[in-house]
């Protein structure tokens, strides 16, 4: 198998593990958030990407920009996001946590990174830091393309 069907193979089976619902419930559970699974991995993209729009963050969660705004509604709902205009143009409304967000966001990260040491545990710290390395390097590459781009550029 070409090394790039296994670098294929590993994400595939990173992304399906990632996004299984009882993953997301069981996180929730872990850093003791009472949250629908389903805002879970919105409110996650609106902390990391702030401030994003509706339709940017559909595409980030490849969701219909419908079905998002009405998720991020309930996040509205709960207090955890708000909506502000865009300095470029006043139509436009962007996404950001609220105070209470962003605290619910530091509980996802502290769960995230105790989660994260017992899994790597008997890695290096040098280890830690290539893996880090090497996966920004190509996710840089791989979001270079773009699909609307020339036809050989895949």
């Amino acid at each position: 198998m070409p090394w790039s069907d296994d670098i294929h193979a590993v994400f595939l089976q990173l992304n399906g593990y990632m996004n299984r619902p009882d993953l997301d419930g069981a996180f929730l559970a872990r850093a003791g958030v009472k949250l629908d699974r389903a805002l879970f991995p919105l409110l996650t993209r609106i902390g990391h990407s702030q401030p994003i729009g509706v339709v940017d963050l559909a595409g980030l969660v490849a969701r219909d920009h419908s079905t998002v705004s009405r998720q991020v509604a309930k996040l509205e709902a709960l207090g955890l996001v708000e909506r502000h205009p865009a300095i470029s143009d006043q139509r436009v409304r962007l996404l950001q946590p609220t105070v209470a967000g962003r605290e619910m966001l530091a509980k996802f990260a502290e769960t995230r990174g105790r989660f994260l040491e017992k899994r790597l545990a008997d890695w290096s710290a040098d280890e830690r830091a290539l893996l880090l390395d090497l996966l920004r390097r190509f996710t840089a590459s791989m979001t270079e393309f773009d699909p609307r781009g020339r036809a050989d550029d895949a």
